[in-house]
């Protein structure tokens, strides 16, 4: 019954001790692991993702500086107060025109 089970496809496949300690360990390295590789792949696209997210906040700070550069002016800076924040002198009436997007 022994050397049945020995002469066997699967004991040959799976009676191996090294062929069984090397699928442990690579099922436990690529799942279980801390370091595993779907960590790994998880923690790369999230890298990605902020670094797309750095570039363009590099850009915002660009467009940001030029604004600030352009308001050292006395004028642009009313003209901005005026336009963006909706300031207005005394004495005046503004009206705001919203257009429908259709």
């Amino acid at each position: 019954m022994i050397k049945k089970i020995k002469k066997s496809k699967f004991y040959k496949l799976f009676g191996n001790i090294y062929l069984i300690i090397t699928t442990v360990f690579l099922i436990w390295i690529f799942f279980w692991d801390s370091n595993s590789v779907i960590v790994n792949l998880k923690l790369r696209k999230e890298i990605n993702e902020l670094e797309k997210r750095k570039a363009e906040l590099e850009k915002n700070i660009v467009i940001d500086k030029k604004i600030i550069s352009s308001l050292e002016n006395l004028d642009s800076l009313e003209k901005y107060a005026r336009e963006k924040l909706f300031m207005k002198k005394e004495n005046e009436e503004i009206y705001i025109i919203e257009f429908l997007e259709k």
